[in-house]
């Protein structure tokens, strides 16, 4: 049976076999420091029986007034682990911190362009194509992102649901 719990400082040490993966975003140390620190609610993993790291969110909140939100920084199940609602799970528990505990108008992530896979995916679980970030992802596999989100109960009217109709550049972001 799977259980999820908040991430530790040791899981640090543990979690290679889900970031080893060329699908996760990795990050230095100090970043997930931070967001351990921060945002501790927003941290979590998931765990087998035999306490072996399954995935894992990684989540912030930011912004102000109506933009407001819970923000997807990572969310990442290991190979072994896929296809078992994991994913689905995570994200549920990180929209209700978001909402529950934030008072968030929506949740938003950020998704490679390319990677079909996740952004069906993030459809399936309510999340629409709010807009095209030009650029966004930079080095050898330089893409653009999309900025999908899914609105909040306390945004009774779904306006951060409206999407933009003409791209961005990851300067011309909020946050």
């Amino acid at each position: 049976m799977t259980s999820t719990r908040p991430f530790h400082m040791n899981d640090l040490f543990r979690f290679n076999n889900v970031n080893l993966d060329i699908l996760t975003e990795t990050f230095n140390m100090p970043f997930y420091l931070q967001y351990m620190s921060r945002w501790p609610e927003l941290f979590t993993v998931a765990e087998a029986p035999d306490n072996s790291i399954m995935g894992y969110m990684l989540g912030k909140s930011e912004g102000s007034d109506s933009l407001w939100h819970g923000h997807v920084s990572a969310v990442t199940v290991a190979p072994l682990y896929r296809r078992l609602g994991l994913a689905k799970t995570l994200m549920e528990d990180l929209e209700s911190t978001s909402s529950n505990v934030y008072n968030a108008y929506f949740v938003d992530l950020f998704v490679r362009s390319s990677n079909t896979l996740a952004i069906s995916m993030y459809e399936k679980f309510g999340y629409i194509r709010y807009r095209r970030v030009l650029g966004y992802y930079s080095g050898d596999d330089a893409e653009d992102a999309l900025d999908m989100r899914k609105a909040l109960p306390r945004d009774k009217h779904k306006q951060s649901e409206i999407p933009l109709d003409k791209p961005v550049l990851p300067e011309d972001l909020e946050w």
